[in-house]
């Protein structure tokens, strides 16, 4: 003998559960303002209590939205792609939406506007373009004609929003703890060309090294990769007078910390490094890695704002909000030995 199944709630059930009109749950659930707190609560226990999942389906058709949104990103396998997507998607779960995300290989102008439109063909009521490279950003100003859009990273340029963080404050904050440690000026091992985050770390780095009348020293050039932070280690280990080290990210920075251990450089002893990401992993390098943190889930909610606010008054003005990295100081620096 089969059991029939268990019919779902429908939101005649919930008016009925918390004692309310079918419109009240309606209202409730659309989020209106004209609601009593007293009644609001009530209907949302009996929601809870009965299991009720709204039509979305249904919604949609009234509201004209389909409370999903469209997410373009690169390279994802790079730990600040990937977390910012998400920080992106928890944030628009949080607001009721789902998220479709399309993922490129190729970066430039003609794959973004693909994959723009390709989501624009789903219905989406508008994207969020995980934009760090200056290629995919040129891609930007050819958006379709009202389509709300939030950059990350994203540039001065194309009329979209941006949501960033503060790449150049975040190398002065690195640069600045070494030259107060006592070392006469830092290296830099620096990240992928046309990456924004590559050119503002550069930005800051240099800025804060000029600020304090220090030399300069070029860039070792790097694609931020580990790989890379090796080879610049090694290069790193055989020149006079290295005392500290900026690596444009955390895996490059674990890359230099093997060459310098595989050369007999004493980390912090004699060289002193810094990474940035705070990746996860960080604080588990031998030494743990001083490094500056983004804080992904911040960058996430604020796309996620912007984007709504397009959504329900139009790109009437458009917004760059800059979020503050912070940094954390472990193991791997100290002040300089003389």
């Amino acid at each position: 003998m089969t059991t029939p199944k268990r019919r779902l709630p429908v939101m005649a059930d919930v008016a009925k559960e918390a004692g309310v009109s079918h419109q009240t749950v309606s209202r409730v659930l659309n989020d209106h303002p004209n609601v009593r707190a007293d009644t609001r609560a009530r209907v949302e226990e009996a929601i809870t209590r009965l299991g009720y999942r709204r039509n979305l389906v249904a919604r949609a058709l009234v509201t004209k939205r389909s409370r999903t949104l469209g997410v373009v990103s690169f390279d994802t396998t790079l730990y600040g792609p990937a977390s910012t997507i998400y920080g992106i998607e928890q944030a628009a779960r949080t607001a009721g939406y789902f998220v479709s995300i399309v993922s490129l290989k190729s970066i430039d102008a003609a794959s973004v506007r693909d994959a723009i439109d390709y989501l624009a063909e789903q219905g989406v009521d508008g994207v969020v373009v995980v934009a760090p490279q200056r290629s995919a950003g040129r891609a930007l100003e050819n958006l379709p004609t009202g389509m709300p859009a939030v950059a990350v990273e994203g540039t001065h340029s194309a009329d979209v929003s941006v949501v960033c963080i503060d790449q150049v404050q975040g190398a002065r904050l690195a640069t600045r703890h070494l030259l107060e440690l006592g070392h006469e000026t830092v290296w830099h091992v620096s990240g992928a060309p046309d990456w924004l985050e590559t050119e503002g770390r550069i930005e800051g780095w240099r800025a804060a090294l000029q600020e304090a009348g220090r030399p300069v020293p070029e860039p070792l050039a790097g694609d931020w990769s580990p790989r890379a932070g090796y080879e610049a280690g090694k290069s790193l280990a055989a020149m006079e007078g290295v005392t500290a080290v900026f690596a444009g990210n955390d895996q490059m920075a674990l890359g230099v910390l093997r060459a310098l251990s595989e050369a007999g450089v004493r980390v912090p002893d004699q060289i002193s490094v810094v990474g940035f990401d705070d990746i996860p992993e960080s604080e588990f390098f031998s030494p743990p890695l001083t490094t500056v943190r983004q804080d992904f889930d911040v960058v996430g909610r604020h796309c996620i704002e912007v984007l709504l606010r397009q959504i329900d008054a139009g790109p009437t003005a458009y917004e760059r909000l800059v979020v503050p990295p912070s940094f954390v100081v472990r193991s791997s620096t100290s002040a300089r030995r003389r």
